[in-house]
């Protein structure tokens, strides 16, 4: 038995299959308000499993319906939870930021079960909500007439495929109404090197091995860095999809070498004919950092964003 893929402190896939994972720091969910929000966790298909955590702002007298944000995590499709430390406090914050009742999903993780078992899963959390709104105590105060989808990375990625879907898929869920997606430092990728992939610095070499090594262990054996999943370009969809897209705003970070990617995503988003696409910038930030850095002034600057593009619909 062999090592044959790392991702240090993270992640380690042996010859034989073996898959090790090793958390960072981990919160619990709490019934009790802290820093004005409460969390709870939820299984939402046991059989597999999917679970997800909620976050629902504190207040005594709460009287309107609050939106909700179905928020996926990154991690190359193969660490990460919602459990994780950056994710909590970065999600119950948000929640009292936006006002707004938050989902964060766990999916199944690669590369047990590669693509498109998070897109199908995610979806499954989509169907979950539809179904439990009307009785699950935390979502009694949700308004499932406003449902946005985010994530950062690979949950950016996933985010965009799970509207897809639901477009594909519309009875399913037709009682939601996804009125916007917010995808943070997204993940796609091809073949074809992009210009900034090809010349990266000493410092980002590694990183470009490391996302190539995310992708090898999470799209299908057979596929290469063309999949849809991977490379937005290739997926063959009905040109009536991009005409159902809703608003969107894609937001990128100066020092993420991943930023070109996501550029080229909004502009082909413009070009397929998406009505409402911006491109948001932090110009002085590296990837994700606001699951690295929760209580940055950055992180808290794109809270606001986010709760301002909410608030739009």
């Amino acid at each position: 038995m062999s090592l044959i893929a790392e991702a240090p402190d993270f992640l380690q896939v042996y010859s034989d299959g073996l898959v090790k994972r090793f958390d960072p720091e981990t919160v619990p969910a709490s019934s009790k308000p802290s820093n004005g929000y409460k969390s709870k966790d939820v299984v939402i298909d046991p059989s597999k499993p999917i679970t997800g955590r909620i976050f629902l702002p504190h207040f005594e007298n709460q009287q309107n319906l609050l939106p909700v944000l179905v928020y996926f995590h990154g991690g190359g499709f193969c660490i990460g939870s919602t459990t994780w430390l950056g994710y909590h406090h970065f999600l119950g914050d948000f929640s009292v930021a936006s006002q707004s009742i938050v989902l964060s999903v766990d999916y199944r993780l690669a590369p047990e079960h590669r693509l498109p078992a998070a897109y199908e899963d995610c979806y499954v959390a989509l169907q979950w909500l539809a179904e439990q709104a009307s009785s699950e105590p935390w979502l009694q105060g949700a308004d499932i007439s406003r449902v946005f989808l985010s994530g950062e990375s690979a949950g950016g990625n996933i985010a965009h495929h799970v509207f897809v879907k639901t477009t594909q898929r519309n009875n399913d869920v037709l009682v939601l109404k996804i009125k916007g997606l917010m995808v943070i430092h997204p993940y796609f990728g091809s073949e074809e090197r992009t210009e900034k992939e090809e010349a990266v610095a000493d410092d980002d070499k590694e990183c470009v091995a490391m996302n190539d090594m995310f992708w090898r262990l999470s799209i299908p054996e057979d596929s290469n860095r063309d999949y849809f999943g991977c490379n937005f370009e290739k997926h063959d969809v009905d040109a009536s999809v991009w005409s159902q897209f809703p608003g969107i705003e894609v937001y990128v970070a100066g020092r993420d070498f991943l930023k070109e990617r996501g550029v080229m995503y909004a502009e082909f988003l413009k070009k397929k004919g998406v009505k409402e696409v911006k491109l948001v910038e932090a110009k002085e930030e590296p990837h994700i950092f606001h699951i690295f850095y929760p209580q940055s002034d950055a992180t808290r600057l794109l809270q606001s964003q986010m709760s301002h593009f909410m608030k739009r619909y």
